[in-house]
């Protein structure tokens, strides 16, 4: 007996018709009727009934069908079980990260994932937020640490690393670092030093201007923090960042929320739902450098 003989015989079973059997199988019905006759030799009674038009269990074939069924899963398991493995030995993992990353816990998660499986090639790319999306979604990029207004993304499983309000970073002895609260229109009366379009940040702060009808003055433009914050410190504009990044310059920028800007920007990983294991295993270590718990 064999798993080719078995893989015939609920193929009969499930179709009740050789014919249709062999076209699902894609040998020759003469084919599937010399491996079923084989395996009822072995088995020492017969499977089918034959005198009808359909192929029709009998009570022997009935006994044995869930039984036939139960080895053609565990061997399929078997099979996937060792693709997995080796996919885990010479996989590759390709991963999009946001322009501007200041998140270190994803380079701990590359790290820690290296180390646990060295034979997979790690790749990593910088882009804007919508073009990962668009990786990840179109099968270039595995998963992506992107920075989004949304926690959930249609087609894609997430999961959120930081959720947090927008600030207005200025230099000493700017007006609006003697303000205890700013407003949306208290920004707009000056240049503003924010993301590019594409990215989470520079979304949540158009939609939030936009719902008050309010059109400030983008006056420079910058993919990582460190020139945003450079760029206001001297003088340039106001910077706009998420809580965390503006807390890395509270030395030469003092931060002010933005009071009437509720909508928060989320920093997310994410991926399909189908995915690999490289990717799940990445996400075992992403969860523990992030110092979150559960199955990805």
């Amino acid at each position: 007996m064999d798993l080719r003989q078995l893989e015939y015989f609920v193929a009969v079973a499930e179709e009740r018709n050789f014919t249709r059997a062999a076209e699902r199988v894609h040998i020759s019905q003469s084919g599937v009727s010399a491996q079923i006759r084989q395996l009822e030799r072995e088995l020492g009674a017969e499977l089918f009934d034959r005198s009808a038009r359909a192929a029709t269990l009998t009570t022997a074939g009935k006994a044995a069908l869930d039984h036939a069924r139960a080895a053609l899963a565990a061997a399929g398991a078997v099979s996937q079980a060792v693709g997995e493995v080796t996919e885990l030995i010479r996989g590759r993992l390709s991963v999009g990260m946001v322009i501007g990353c200041t998140i270190t816990p994803l380079f701990d998660a590359l790290a820690a994932f290296h180390r646990a499986h060295p034979g997979v090639e790690i790749s990593l790319l910088e882009d804007n937020s919508d073009r990962l999306v668009e990786g990840v979604r179109a099968g270039t990029l595995d998963l992506a640490l992107i920075g989004t207004p949304n926690a959930t993304h249609p087609g894609l499983d997430a999961l959120t690393i930081v959720k947090e309000r927008l600030v207005a970073a200025v230099p000493a002895g700017h007006a609006l670092a003697e303000r205890r609260r700013v407003t949306l229109r208290d920004l707009s009366a000056y240049p503003v030093v924010c993301m590019p379009p594409g990215t989470g940040l520079r979304t949540v702060f158009d939609q939030v201007c936009a719902a008050q009808a309010l059109h400030p003055v983008i006056a420079l433009q910058a993919g990582a923090a460190d020139a945003i914050a450079d760029l206001a410190s001297r003088g340039l504009g106001v910077a706009v960042l998420s809580e965390s990044m503006a807390a890395h310059y509270r030395d030469r920028l003092t931060a002010r929320l933005i009071d009437d800007a509720e909508t928060p920007a989320f920093l997310s990983l994410v991926w399909k739902p189908a995915h690999s294991p490289a990717v799940r295993a990445f996400l075992a270590h992403g969860r523990k450098a992030f110092g979150m718990s559960g199955a990805g």
